[in-house]
C-alpha cells in the first residue's frame, strides 16, 4: 500500500458542492459544560475550546433575539455501568450525574430559552428528542457549535447530515484539545457532509432570516 499515490479528493469531486443555507436555522450547543470549560478539570480549559465558547456565546445572543431554536446538551452518566466503553479516563471518572463538571457553562446557557438534553453518546442526536424538536420548529439548517471537534462535533455533524438537515459548522465556535485534529476533522467534514463557516457569517445569516421571517 505504501506505493499507492494519495487520492486527490478535489479531482474526485469531494467538496465540490456547497450545502448552502436554508430558510430556518436551529443551533446545537454540544458539551459546553464545566468539564470542558473550567481548567480545574482534566478535560477543561483548552484554548481552542475557550475561543469556541466565547464565539458561541456571541452567536447565541443574536439567535435568541431572533427566536432561533437552540438545543444544548451535556454528557453525564449514573455510573460506569451505564456508560459506553469510553477510552477517556476523565469521562469515566468525572462525567457522573451530580458532579459539578456536568453543569452547563453559564456563558452559553439561558434556562428560560434553551432546550437541554443529557446525551450519553458522542452525538447530540443519538437517542435524544432534538430531532423532533427541530422538526416541530421547521428547522432545515443546523448550526453545530461546541466541543470536542474530533469527537462529539464530528459525530453530531454526521448525524445532522443523516437526518437531512443542511449542516454548518462555524470553525471558531467549535474547539479541540489540539489544533491538528480540529483542522483535520473540519477538513473531512467539509469534503463530505457540512459547510465550514464562521461565527460572524452565521450571525449575519440569523439576522437576515430573522428579518425575513418576522
Amino acid at each position: 500500500m505504501s506505493n499507492v499515490e494519495p487520492i486527490d479528493y478535489q479531482k474526485r469531486s469531494y467538496g465540490a458542492i456547497e450545502v448552502g443555507l436554508g430558510h430556518k436555522p436551529g443551533i446545537v450547543v454540544i458539551d459546553y459544560q464545566k468539564a470542558f470549560t473550567e481548567s480545574q478539570y482534566r478535560l477543561g480549559g483548552a484554548p481552542m475550546v475557550m475561543r469556541g465558547l466565547e464565539n458561541t456565546a456571541r452567536l447565541l445572543e443574536v439567535a435568541r433575539r431572533n427566536n432561533v431554536p437552540i438545543a444544548t446538551c451535556y454528557t453525564a452518566y449514573k455510573s460506569e455501568r451505564d456508560m459506553p466503553y469510553w477510552k477517556v479516563g476523565a469521562v469515566r471518572e468525572e462525567l457522573i450525574h451530580g458532579h459539578p463538571c456536568t453543569e452547563l457553562d453559564p456563558m452559553i446557557y439561558q434556562e428560560d430559552y434553551d432546550v437541554v438534553v443529557c446525551k450519553t453518546g458522542p452525538s447530540i442526536f443519538f437517542q435524544t428528542p432534538v430531532v423532533p424538536f427541530f422538526l416541530k420548529e421547521r428547522v432545515d439548517t443546523v448550526i453545530v457549535t461546541g466541543c470536542i471537534t474530533s469527537g462529539c462535533i464530528r459525530a453530531s455533524s454526521i448525524d445532522s447530515f443523516q437526518w437531512g438537515f443542511r449542516t454548518i459548522v462555524p470553525e471558531d465556535c467549535v474547539g479541540d484539545h489540539e489544533e491538528q485534529p480540529h483542522l483535520d476533522n473540519l477538513r473531512d467534514l467539509s469534503r463530505r457532509y457540512a459547510d465550514i463557516s464562521s461565527a460572524d457569517a452565521m450571525i449575519e445569516y440569523i439576522e437576515e432570516t430573522g428579518r425575513r421571517n418576522n
